[in-house]
């Protein structure tokens, strides 16, 4: 197997205009897909090549507390924060002058070693943050492990390791593969009623 990074993230507004007004026209991403129907939008975002950030709006969702970005809590919580990359420390700054023109809570600038980050909200309350590599370090290339107390597994390596989960049957033969039509098959097999312009 092979990724090619996230293909996108789902998460959930109650206003998907707000949504756009902030993703598209505040951050720049491209509003690249918008399927609807009465009572149910789901709109995609491109972030790069090959990730997106899509919503869902439910008018009856009810938005979050903001919650402090890495800090611990306790209940259920399956998610912390979404983590952008951007393409350098300019970038980073851009962005941090846009989101503070717009009057949006932005942190300072928090050196990671291996990256530089500012952390934000966006209008639904979901944290966001936006980093960029520094020069010091490339954990990509040299993996490293500063955890005073790792576990056994952890301390495998940064490799994935064979044998640790059962081997699956093999994939079904091309001939034996079957896709099911999903939510926006009509972009491919209509013409969409909206295009832009």
């Amino acid at each position: 197997m092979k990724y090619t990074g996230i293909n996108h993230l789902a998460m959930v507004t109650k206003d998907m205009d707000k949504t756009v007004r902030f993703w598209r026209d505040l951050l720049g991403l491209r509003l690249v897909v918008g399927m609807g129907k009465p009572g149910y939008r789901h709109y995609f975002f491109e972030l790069s090549e090959s990730d997106m950030i899509a919503f869902f709006e439910w008018p009856e969702a009810e938005g979050i507390e903001e919650k402090d970005h890495g800090y611990p809590v306790t209940g259920p919580i399956v998610f912390d924060h979404v983590a952008m990359g951007v393409e350098n420390e300019e970038s980073l700054w851009e962005i941090k002058a846009r989101l503070e023109a717009a009057d949006f809570w932005v942190s300072e600038v928090i050196d990671h070693g291996f990256i530089y980050s500012v952390y934000s909200f966006d209008p639904n309350g979901i944290a966001i943050e936006f980093s960029c590599y520094t020069k010091e370090l490339d954990v990509r290339k040299e993996p490293v492990m500063i955890d005073r107390n790792p576990s056994r597994v952890t301390m495998e390596g940064p490799e994935p390791r064979p044998n640790k989960w059962p081997m699956p049957n093999k994939p079904p033969a091309a001939d034996d593969r079957n896709r099911y039509p999903g939510e926006g098959r009509e972009l491919i097999e209509k013409k969409p009623l909206n295009k832009f312009k």
